[in-house]
């Protein structure tokens, strides 16, 4: 990109005698700014991700689909940059419960995570990105905090509540939890001891539940406690010998709340009317409601404020020299504080816009100090950029005290625009933050042929989209079809792609409810929407940073595609030039690549396409083929699980509200299981076992399957053995094998060495002292021909089936010998298909209650040159209303969203 091009295209307006204040001529230090800007966007493209998923909230047995949007730059163009995404599911400790590897074409890919019947409760967050997002950092990430219920393996479901009160000058904690079965019959009665883990040291104590399955539990809240962090642990006896245990959140410890003001583009000048902005933040991290009056230093009362929105609000204040303000706040609770406002100077700038009207109109006054001065005024300029793309920049001319810019809305796209204002020598001195909505979304048109449908009733449902112009658009859509008589759904609450990728992905730090911004856009959306571009910093760089050419390492390249790299080194450490590596495999039939180290002994197997869970086997050798070399590889380092930077969207009563979603889910297990379908694991009463049959070797290669042979030694056996050499621990132990130089010979075969197998690799004989007995997880010897003739030729003398300890790590990697290492990198996970039943198919059995939440789930429609598309599917047996949801991206990066409601009756 060349910034002269920018320039070019920039239009400057003025107006009246305030504007000849500004003039077109574009030189130092807007000329550097641009240069910089340039530099930046195209060394740091932004590549963005958000992810559509089929719902808010799951259960534990099911299944979260999602269909994933890359995008980069801020005209959100799907994204040719990465070719890989990473997907995963983390739990309220931090912990990646799982984790997908996604193959990304032209910025668009689709997968899911499944969730066992077993699955555990509580909160958890889906997290997104590509390697080339890592640069930016983690608060740039795809992050969505959801709740998972459980009804299967749960017969205790409780929620909790908590107060707040004064004792002794310190914060007292009165939590009360309520305990019930799934139908709210409570716990009546029943013993609990629990722990509060919040600050230094747990607190212990026990109690028991009143007639309505109640208990209380009051406590100090240490100072050094940590905002939702805290938990009580409580384990409930049910009856004799049968108790539950049940987590529960503690998201504040206390009843506080922080106040800060926010004058507009950053400063109080005296004599200049400024807006002032506000928020208000919970101990929990929401916002909460106050109200309040300002006075000055001789207590006059000079304005009142209430806040709008959220805990947020906005008033106008003239502050005037020699004065100070306060401002007396009242709280939801009826307790009051005091609380200064920002010193205002004389000196400086006020940044003023206005962005309600078609146009955005910027109003810069000096303070009274400059204003009053016979001295000359600094040139100043004012620099518009959104995602490092200058849409407007002028600069005053000089001695001018006063200016105003009258821009059009259509210079900038729709999104957060940053509006700075530098000093002569470009030191940056007003910021203010704009969130431009200039209506140019896709308009999607969503229709069912009916208004109303019966049960199992087959629904087809037409796309229509076109563009802000009404001309067709080819784009790529995502649809969710829910039934709302299960799945219950705030608008105003849930993100979605026009608040992911407009809003949410620019800004670091949690957002409340973005998606209230968009579900409705009006004046009062737009009013509030404003207010908190005024309580919120932009963060993408930092303009000192940027101007003085201290941009940030690239560290992270984009993956194209998965590569498995590393170094050829002597057993001394120097590097191997032109040695020979081959890549090979045996799972699911011969995969063999070859390649050759560099100079410097570096090897790359690029362009490959693999599943997850793939073992590999890299061999290599010298230019002259000798084997004494070691093998390094170039693991990927592994992203870190950082906060949660939507902590405060964490549910505290993750079942409240979830009553008929919650027995939906029972009943729908029961009956899966009753007809033998789904991916149910069956939960057995409690038997008497007489016997116990010996399980096979757990990730064995065995062709004949696990176990299947002459001879098994698990790794009970192994462990135990205490010699130094594996050969050594085996003569002996293996029945009917004999070790002739550390080579074995099956007594049947004495001319013909036995094959040796290696977590499913042939390897030499003298692979097997290189082999620790604690790492193996069991050896299978094949010596009759019932268990060697499927390996033909090669069982001639039989075999010996080793199978090693897998390791937790994606990229465990074991070395047997020299030249020889295995290794489990991550792959592609293999994206599942949406069943949904077809009731015009005679084959499909209809005597199975159909009791699905997620009624379809399509991650790949495609609007053709017309715009339109259509799609169908069945109707579940639940009457009420259905919610259609539609979310994607055109050609050119035009964002769509739209909700469709019908009945089922």
């Amino acid at each position: 990109m060349n910034y002269k091009r920018i320039i070019a295209g920039l239009s400057i307006v003025g107006i009246f005698a305030v504007v000849s204040g500004f003039t077109r001529i574009i030189d130092d230090p807007v000329k550097k700014i641009a240069e910089q800007l340039d530099k930046w966007i195209s060394s740091h493209p932004q590549e963005k991700v958000y992810l559509q998923l089929d719902k808010p909230y799951y259960a534990s047995g099911e299944d979260i689909w999602f269909k994933a949007y890359v995008t980069v730059g801020s005209s959100h163009e799907l994204s040719g940059l990465s070719g890989i995404l990473n997907v995963d599911l983390i739990d309220d400790k931090d912990s990646v419960k799982q984790s997908v590897k996604l193959p990304v074409l032209n910025g668009l890919t689709w997968g899911d995570f499944a969730l066992p019947d077993t699955f555990k409760e509580g909160n958890y967050r889906i997290r997104a990105y590509t390697n080339w997002m890592r640069n930016a950092g983690e608060d740039y990430f795809f992050d969505k905090t959801i709740t998972i219920v459980n009804s299967i393996s749960n017969d205790v479901f409780i929620k909790a509540n908590y107060t707040y009160d004064n004792q002794n000058g310190q914060q007292k904690v009165n939590s009360t939890i309520n305990y019930t079965d799934l139908t709210g019959a409570p716990y009546a009665g029943k013993t609990v001891s629990y722990t509060v883990q919040i600050g230094p040291k747990p607190i212990k104590g026990k109690g028991v539940t009143d007639d309505k399955g109640n208990l209380n539990i009051n406590f100090i809240s240490p100072g050094t406690a940590s905002t939702w962090q805290g938990k009580i642990i409580a384990e409930l006896k049910i009856s004799n010998g049968k108790s539950v245990t049940k987590s529960v959140l503690i998201k504040a410890a206390s009843s506080k709340v922080d106040v800060q003001f926010f004058p507009e583009g950053g400063s109080l000048v005296n004599g200049n009317e400024t807006t002032i902005a506000f928020k208000a933040v919970g101990a929990d991290g929401l916002g909460t409601s106050i109200k309040g009056v300002v006075t000055d230093n001789q207590n006059n009362q000079v304005t009142g404020f209430t806040s709008s929105h959220l805990g947020m609000g906005a008033f106008n204040l003239i502050s005037e020299n020699d004065k100070t303000y306060k401002a007396k706040i009242t709280y939801a609770d009826g307790s009051e504080n005091t609380v200064d406002l920002p010193a205002a100077v004389n000196t400086g700038y006020s940044l003023k816009i206005n962005s309600e009207s078609r146009n955005v109109i910027v109003q810069i006054t000096p303070g009274s100090a400059i204003m009053t001065s016979s001295a000359p005024t600094e040139a100043i300029s004012l620099i518009a950029q959104s995602g490092g793309v200058i849409c407007y920049a002028g600069k005053s001319k000089p001695d001018s005290k006063s200016f105003t810019a009258i821009i059009p809305k259509t210079k900038f796209p729709t999104g957060i625009v940053q509006f700075t204002l530098f000093s002569s020598t470009g030191e940056p001195m007003n910021e203010r933050l704009v969130f431009i909505q200039n209506h140019d979304q896709l308009k999607l048109g969503v229709a069912a042929e009916h208004e109303s449908y019966s049960p199992r009733q087959k629904v087809t449902i037409d796309l229509n989209a076109n563009d802000k112009d009404d001309k067709p658009v080819v784009g790529s859509f995502s649809v969710a079809v829910t039934d709302e008589t299960k799945v219950t759904v705030d608008e105003s609450a849930e993100n979605n792609i026009l608040s992911d990728l407009l809003l949410t992905s620019d800004l670091k730090g949690y957002i409340e409810k973005p998606g209230y911004y968009f579900a409705d856009v009006n004046q009062k959306t737009m009013a509030d929407l404003d207010v908190l571009m005024l309580t919120q910093g932009y963060h993408r760089f930092e303009w000192k940073q940027l101007l003085n050419d201290n941009l940030p390492p690239i560290i992270f390249q984009p993956e194209k595609t998965l590569e498995i790299s590393g170094h050829l080194k002597t057993l001394g450490g120097k590097p191997i030039a032109h040695g020979k590596i081959t890549l090979f495999s045996t799972k699911g039939g011969v995969f063999l690549i070859d390649t050759v180290s560099d100079d410097d002994g570096k090897f790359t197997f690029r362009n490959l396409v693999f599943k997850d869970s793939i073992k590999f086997v890299i061999q290599a050798r010298t230019a002259k083929d000798r084997k004494n070399v070691q093998i390094d590889v170039d693991n990927v380092m592994q992203q870190k699980v950082g906060p949660n930077k939507n902590a405060p969207d964490l549910q505290v009563n993750i079942s409240d509200g979830l009553s008929a979603y919650l027995e939906n889910s029972k009943l729908n297990y029961t009956d899966e299981l009753k007809y033998g379908i789904g991916n149910h694991a069956i939960q057995l009463k409690t038997v008497e076992i007489k016997a116990i049959k010996e399980p096979p070797v757990k990730d064995s290669e065995n062709l004949n399957g696990p176990g299947n042979a002459d001879q098994v030694i698990k790794a009970d056996v192994l462990g135990t053995l205490g010699c130094g050499r594996l050969t050594d621990c085996l003569q002996g132990l293996l029945f009917g094998v004999v070790f002739r130089s550390d080579t074995p010979y099956s007594t049947r075969s004495m001319n013909t060495p036995m094959q040796i197998m290696v977590d499913g690799v042939y390897v030499d004989a003298e692979v097997l002292n290189n082999l620790n007995a604690p790492d193996i997880e069991g050896i299978e010897v094949l010596r009759s021909i019932m268990y060697t003739s499927i390996y033909g030729g090669r069982g001639g003398g039989g075999i010996l089936i080793i199978t090693t300890k897998r390791g937790d790590s994606a990229y465990a990697i074991q070395r047997y010998a020299p030249g020889i290492i295995t290794y489990n990198p991550k792959g592609y996970h293999k994206a599942r298909v949406f069943y949904s039943p077809k009731y015009d198919d005679p084959k499909t059995n209809t005597q199975i209650k159909d009791l699905r939440s997620t009624i379809y789930w399509n991650p790949s429609i495609i609007t053709g040159k017309d715009g339109k598309a259509s799609f169908n599917f069945f109707n579940a047996d639940a009457k009420g209303s259905y919610r259609v949801i539609v979310e994607g991206i055109g050609a050119n990066g035009e964002l769509g969203r739209q909700v469709y409601h019908y009945k089922v009756e």
